[in-house]
């Protein structure tokens, strides 16, 4: 049976570079890196996101700084990254999106999913659409974006990749097998570097081969996760386009440029994440009744600690205060730290008229 449904899948390209392009257009075709500080190659951190010109020297997204450095030390680097206005500027440019369809759904700060099902009457129609939006996005935003049409969520997303940056692909349902077959099978969301070495040890290592390989035989070995990802490769995936309710967590971490033991530096870092946590709670208009702290250790041993509130907040001086005394229990150990961490969770949306009640519990 051939589906009917339409999906689009958007994915603006090289977001956080291009939002600070867009800010200062004189870095407009230069190598642009936003992550850590380099320190003339001997940062910590690594790179968040490069852009398409940084790209072209082999620098990719979770590389190590040092390492983005040496492939191009004259690149533009951008640390630390401004969360708060990506975060501005993707609820804007969402927004926009969000107007083409009644059937809408944001995946990330800079991707999202369009059921066009109930719009357009066949691929042609969902081509023109899809023109739309680039043109829209780019006069209105001054962002590229690339896009992907399929029959469902998985192969939208496939091809939304496949012609980066810039690029509009569109695979009708009699293809999509066709279109999978000779990509490597990283290519599909939730393969990962584990995954792919267990298909590679079976042989498998391309979505062709992957769908030679009988369902029951792959729910053997992936349980459940099996009969998805047979879906997937057969291109019979049919997971609804579907609004998100609000995210379970915010967090953010930091990688120190060297290890310290200097506990007034570790402090006033995890004061400037809160800072900058906390805009992000205020941005999305959330509260949350969890707080949380990571912290990693020369030794690379890791902890996490969390503490409940009473009530649910949207206060920084709340953060600052929980995360502190999750810290203490690592004051003392004789050790240096490499990274800290903070997180915020069992977010909701900001209700305004808690306060003045919260106000009168505590009077009463």
């Amino acid at each position: 049976m051939i589906s009917r449904r339409i999906i689009q899948h958007v994915d603006l390209d090289s977001f956080y570079p291009s939002v600070e392009i867009r800010e200062n257009p004189k870095l407009r075709s230069l190598p642009v890196i936003v992550g850590a500080d380099p320190k003339d190659g001997s940062g910590r951190g690594v790179v968040v996101s490069p852009s398409y010109e940084a790209r072209k020297y082999g620098i990719h997204s979770g590389q190590p700084i040092s390492r983005a450095y040496k492939l191009c030390p004259d690149a533009i680097f951008i640390h630390p990254p401004n969360f708060g206005l990506y975060g501005r500027v993707s609820s804007e440019v969402m927004t926009l999106i969000r107007s083409f369809t009644t059937k809408f759904e944001q995946v990330s700060i800079d991707e999202a999913f369009l059921d066009v099902s109930d719009q357009v009457k066949n691929y042609t129609g969902a081509i023109d659409l899809a023109s739309k939006i680039k043109k829209a996005l780019l006069e209105k935003e001054g962002f590229t974006c690339s896009i992907g049409i399929a029959p469902n969520k998985s192969t939208a997303k496939i091809a939304s990749e496949f012609q980066k940056p810039d690029g509009l692909t569109a695979v009708e349902p009699s293809k999509v097998k066709e279109f999978l077959a000779p990509l490597p099978v990283s290519v599909i969301t939730g393969v990962g570097k584990k995954t792919g070495l267990f298909l590679k040890d079976k042989g498998i290592d391309t979505i062709g081969q992957l769908q030679k390989v009988e369902g029951k035989t792959l729910v053997r070995y992936f349980g459940k996760g099996g009969v998805w990802l047979w879906g997937v490769a057969q291109g019979l995936e049919q997971i609804e386009v579907k609004e998100r309710t609000t995210r379970k967590s915010l967090s953010l971490e930091h990688t120190f440029e060297y290890d310290v033991d200097d506990l007034n530096l570790v402090i006033g870092k995890m004061k400037e994440l809160a800072d900058h946590l906390h805009k992000r709670v205020i941005m999305n208009d959330l509260e949350f009744m969890k707080v949380g702290i990571r912290v990693r250790f020369s030794n690379f041993q890791t902890f996490t600690r969390e503490r409940s509130l009473h009530n649910p907040s949207n206060q920084k001086d709340v953060i600052i205060e929980q995360t502190r005394k999750l810290f203490t229990e690592f004051e003392d150990r004789d050790q240096k730290i490499r990274l800290i961490g903070l997180r915020v969770s069992s977010l909701s949306k900001h209700d305004p008229q808690r306060k003045g009640l919260d106000r009168f519990l505590t009077n009463f």
